[in-house]
């Protein structure tokens, strides 16, 4: 399974109607180029579920994925395309097993050793940042630049940058050596989040798409 270029997290602090939001930016946009990442550490149990295969519905009829960050039962029971796992969370390997051969698994990387430990366990693919300040990593320190993510894309797992990502820095970390870019803010607010998005996507490098990772 190729690595969608763009990466929507959600937060539904900032659009509660997530459903409704995913429906106006994947409007129109190429198959297989977005993955929108269910993270909603606030909800449990049916809730979660709910809200996760509405999201799977939308995602798939307009042929994008959907990974659910942290809950590896809901990425299962809602036929999500993938999972994404903190780094103490269970191996990417063992997530697989659980999801299938062919489920994307990322785990969230702040160094360069938890990329190498990420990739020496299975891992499709890492996040990795933040790049840029964010209020929302405002917790993981100062922002690791891009100096630190170009070496980290050299250890052969593909990176995610995020952290502050905005249309008009994405081609930045792009040539940074990022295989993709992960935002949240561009794309829940803001006058015209479907423009966002497609300038997100607009701002990889041709084709577009990037190769398979074959964990």
């Amino acid at each position: 399974m190729g690595l969608p270029v763009v990466h929507l997290v959600t937060d539904r602090t900032l659009v509660p109607d997530l459903a409704a939001q995913l429906e106006l930016v994947l409007r129109g946009l190429e198959p297989g180029r977005v993955a929108v990442h269910l993270r909603e550490k606030a909800l449990a149990g049916g809730r979660l579920l709910a809200l996760a295969e509405a999201l799977a519905q939308r995602c798939h009829a307009a042929g994008q994925l959907l990974l659910v960050n942290g809950r590896l039962d809901v990425a299962v029971a809602c036929g999500a395309d993938g999972v994404h796992l903190p780094a103490s969370a269970v191996g990417p390997s063992e997530a697989r097993r659980l999801l299938g051969p062919g489920a994307l698994v990322g785990v969230s990387c702040h160094a360069a050793g938890e990329v190498e430990r990420a990739r020496a366990g299975g891992a499709s693919y890492a996040t990795f940042g933040p790049v840029w300040a964010t209020p929302s990593k405002a917790g993981f320190g100062a922002p690791v630049g891009l100096d630190r993510l170009r070496e980290a894309s050299r250890l052969g797992l593909p990176l995610v940058a995020l952290g502050g990502v905005e249309p008009a820095l994405a081609p930045l970390a792009f040539a940074a050596g990022a295989s993709g870019v992960a935002a949240i803010r561009a794309w829940l607010t803001g006058p015209d989040p479907a423009a966002a998005v497609r300038a997100l996507l607009a701002a990889a490098p041709a084709p577009g798409r990037l190769a398979d990772h074959v964990a």
